[in-house]
Parts: structure tokens; sequence; C-alpha cells
């Protein structure tokens, strides 16, 4: 594979019936944002289970923003590599840029993840952090099935999250935070989901069973590693939910 530059970026053809969030305007502040509102919690929520990729070798990412973690990712697995899948083209040109000497081991497609068709059946790990949030139900339950063709036999799915813990702190706290994001985002980019979808069902009715998990900041955010499994195994419940 050659290494990649910023023209290397695929801009794939564009859907006219379907609206797409613009984040292209926060390519440059992205990391600042977050900071500036959660600290270093989102970073620490998308690197919790890390460790446990080394021995993944074909990943697909979708919707990683600036590219922070794919880089992260690159550097702690010298083996690995990832089709990149944003509908930002400002986003993935930082992915590319930050991911430096090994931007050879990175496809980057120009795409809304939800059209976006995989040429490969044999991902052995899936990565969506704070995306799946942009979506609804309906549209990870039909990409969720789609990652699932394409993934090899106990691939990975790494999530992280925003939720609203069934508690008081949930309805008091949580559900407020979420609520305030989302029209944030809403303004500022354009999207249209206003509340956090059902993923857990929509991945679970995919393949995938809920393997680990952890929480921060009182269950606003979590981290899950979900795994492709048999449909008697699905069955078996989400751990630690």
């Amino acid at each position: 594979m050659s290494a990649a530059t910023h023209s290397s970026v695929r801009k794939e053809a564009a859907q006219p019936d379907f609206k797409t969030a613009d984040f292209n305007r926060l390519a440059r502040v992205y990391r600042w944002m977050e900071y500036a509102s959660f600290g270093p919690w989102l970073w620490w929520c998308r690197c919790a289970f890390l460790k446990e990729l080394t021995g993944c070798r074909r990943a697909v990412v979708l919707g990683d923003g600036d590219g922070r973690f794919t880089a992260r990712l690159l550097a702690a697995n010298r083996a690995i590599a990832i089709d990149a899948v944003d509908a930002s083209l400002a986003m993935l040109r930082a992915l590319v840029h930050r991911a430096g000497a090994d931007a050879g081991r990175v496809r980057a497609h120009c795409c809304d993840a939800r059209r976006w068709q995989p040429r490969a059946a044999d991902y052995d790990l899936i990565v969506t952090h704070f995306f799946l949030d942009c979506l609804t139900t309906d549209a990870i339950r039909a990409l969720a099935a789609g990652m699932r063709s394409a993934a090899a036999r106990e691939a990975r799915w790494l999530v992280s999250e925003f939720a609203e813990p069934e508690s008081w702190y949930g309805h008091a706290v949580a559900r407020p935070i979420v609520r305030l994001l989302y029209r944030a985002f809403g303004l500022l980019t354009g999207l249209g989901v206003r509340e956090l979808p059902d993923h857990h069902a929509a991945l679970r009715q995919a393949g995938f069973a809920l393997e680990k998990k952890r929480a921060w900041l009182g269950g606003l955010i979590v981290s899950e590693l979900w795994v492709a499994a048999d449909e008697r195994q699905t069955g078996n419940g989400d751990a630690g939910r």
C-alpha cells in the first residue's frame, strides 16, 4: 500500500436523498472543544480497551473525527491496516495528517458511513467513538447488519458513547447534558438526531454480544467492547448493563 497523503482521501459518491451533518468547520477546533467541555475523559474512554486490540489486523474506523484514536491505534499495533470512513473531508484530512509516518496503513474514504460499501469481508475490528449517537436506532441497525457481513469470525466492535443511566443522576444530570450537546451540534453541524439511539438492541440484532464495559462520570460516558457471536451467544445478556 502506498503512503497516504491528503490527496489519497477518496471522496465517494454522495447520496442526494441522504442528509449528512457537516462537521468540516469543526475539524481544527474539535480537540479543544472536547477538552474544554469534558477534559481528558472522552480520550480515556476511547482508549479504555486499547491494549486488547493488539491482535487485530484489519480495522474499519467510522467517524473518528480528527483521527487521534486512529493515530494511537496505529502506533500501538504495528501490524494493523485501517479503513477510515467519514463524511467530513476536513476531518479525514486531519486524520491522515495525524497518522504521520503510519499513514501508509490507512485508506481514507470520504463517505457517509450509512452508504459506504465495504470491499472486504475480513474486518476483525470495528471502531465507533462517539459516532453512533449521530444516528437513529434504525440507521445503526442497518449499519450493524452491513458491518456484520463484512466482519471476520469473532470480530470485535469498540464503542464509546454517551449514556443516560436509569438513576436520579441519569435523569437530573446526564439527560440535560446530552440534550444540550445535541442542541449545540444541531446548530453547529445541522445534525438532525435529538436523542440517544438504542445501539445495544441494534448491535445485538446484528449478531454482536457485549463482552466488556467501563463507565465514567457517573455513567454519562461508556466504553464497550462487543464481539461477533452466533445466535446462541447473543442472547446471553449485556455485560455490565
